[in-house]
């Protein structure tokens, strides 16, 4: 009904009109503020499209990059995948020769703070290129043809400036492409459709014979989401993965960023490396940031191990909080995170980094787990044991208080998030099956099985440590946070005893 509102207001008001007219009222007064409040619309929607294409202009950076591959950290395979697809804009007339199609687009996947956006700029550093960067977000308005606009005027604009500056090639890079680049679902016309649409125009019409030459580099973290057009060779003909770094890369970023620091010569980086498993880019340069201002907090000149520690346990969990736990509160977090800690080195030797029970995020204590080495194949064994360190705590509870606590609740979650990784990898008594067949009762059940049997291999695991958590249970209150070497030693010493 909404859709026809126009229609219906213009056949109503001339009958309106000559009803007025009719019943002898002056209607000129009414005409003119008709008129009026037309005008002023008009002019408000004009000010609108125009303030939404400007900005988008504004948004626009148009300086030029002086990134290079060499400061950019952890990323070996996608970098040297990607100097390789640049040279075919660099070497023009030597794959000319060879008959080559030159590429026209570049698409970089990966998690947030990889360095997509690092290697686009790099990129245009080591083709010589004018770069220009846009977020997708800028191109999508309520104002129908402003974002399609806007993908005219970006490759205008890297035309000119690159001819203004006297280059030959120019690089586009547009962060968050899958806002525009979203699969169409045939549907009702959308305006990012027609942004999207003059997108593949644009492209289509990029030519390796007309000068300045100009490659796309686009970055997303759900590739998946992209439509089929956007990714047929042609367009997007290579297709670079910026994944985690490995602790080889880890290391070499942390290095990276420690070159301007003042770092304590004791300082073991490859150890920080191993003890951020997981880590991003960004997090491992967060890490050394946050690292300097504990330092500083500290008045300390140089920036210590146990600096940058505090500074992975921040950057994982948050901030510490001043939240004031009761006497029994901390009696049975402390219980809680030694049956987690207990659990992990009964099962994985030699795993646990640190013991806290200081509040930290949401977290009233937490431990931190020193990973052997990079893993990414995993065993139904080595799941198993990562489920019973997860139930490690609400089994503690449960043999010293008898019930569990809220304490809980993030633990169940990452352990039945193990569980999926089990149903889904065909590692249960399941077999190989499609998980999206599996209703809601299916996996309850999958759930429950395999929980209660580890957790009840978990409980008669630390009941035959009891005593070692009743002795270790002032230590952890009175020192609060105990390192791993340190928790190993006093768990040795205690066992021997008991």
């Amino acid at each position: 009904m909404r859709k026809y509102w126009l229609e219906l207001v213009i056949g109503f008001v001339p009958v309106l009109l000559v009803f007025l007219i009719v019943a002898g009222v002056n209607v000129m007064p009414f005409l003119l503020l008709a008129a009026l409040a037309a005008g002023v619309a008009f002019a408000y929607r004009g000010r609108g499209r125009m303030a939404a294409a400007q900005g988008g202009k504004q948004r626009m950076d148009l300086s030029k990059s002086t990134m290079s591959f060499e400061q950019i950290g952890g990323q070996e395979r996608a970098k040297s995948e990607l100097i390789e697809a640049l040279d075919f804009l660099v070497k023009h007339e030597e794959i000319k020769k060879l008959g080559i199609r030159p590429m026209k687009g570049i698409l970089l996947t990966g998690p947030p703070g990889t360095g997509k956006t690092l290697l686009a700029k790099a990129a245009a550093t080591y083709t010589d290129s004018i770069y220009l960067a846009a977020s997708g977000s800028e191109f999508v308005e309520m104002y129908v043809g402003v974002g399609a606009g806007r993908i005219r005027d970006m490759f205008k604009e890297a035309r000119q400036k690159a001819k203004k500056a006297g280059k030959s090639n120019a690089v586009i890079f547009i962060d968050e492409i899958d806002v525009i680049g979203g699969k169409r679902d045939g549907g009702q016309h959308r305006e990012y459709d027609q942004t999207l649409n003059q997108l593949l125009t644009e492209m289509d019409g990029i030519r390796s014979d007309e000068a300045p030459r100009i490659l796309i580099i686009a970055a997303t973290n759900r590739k998946e989401m992209l439509d089929s057009a956007l990714l047929r060779p042609g367009r997007f003909d290579r297709h670079i993965g910026v994944e985690l770094p490995d602790k080889k890369g880890r290391l070499h970023i942390l290095k990276l960023h420690a070159a301007n620091k003042p770092l304590d010569p004791a300082v073991d980086l490859e150890r920080i490396a191993s003890e951020s498993f997981g880590f991003s880019g960004a997090q491992l340069e967060s890490v050394m940031n946050e690292g300097a201002i504990y330092a500083m907090r500290e008045d300390s000149a140089l920036i210590s191990e146990q600096h940058l520690a505090m500074a992975i346990d921040k950057v994982m969990m948050g901030e510490k909080t001043d939240r004031e736990a009761t006497k029994e509160e901390r009696e049975r977090v402390a219980l809680h995170e030694l049956g987690h800690a207990i659990a992990a080195e009964l099962v994985r030797p030699g795993s646990v980094s640190q013991v806290a029970l200081s509040p930290r995020g949401q977290a009233l204590g937490y431990v931190r787990h020193n990973p052997q080495q990079d893993k990414y194949l995993y065993t139904r064994e080595f799941l198993d044991s990562q489920i019973m360190i997860a139930l490690g705590g609400a089994a503690a509870e449960e043999i010293f208080y008898g019930g569990r606590s809220t304490g809980s609740r993030n633990d169940f979650e990452q352990a039945m998030g193990i569980v999926r990784t089990l149903v889904e990898s065909g590692l249960t008594e399941l077999g190989i099956i499609d998980a999206q067949m599996m209703t809601p009762e299916s996996w309850a059940k999958v759930n429950r099985s395999i929980l209660d049997e580890l957790m009840a291999r978990t409980k008669d695991m630390l009941t035959a440590k009891r005593q070692v958590f009743v002795d270790a249970l002032d230590v952890v209150i009175r020192e609060e946070t105990i390192s791993g070497d340190d928790f190993r030693s006093l768990l040795t010493k205690l066992s021997q005893s008991a």
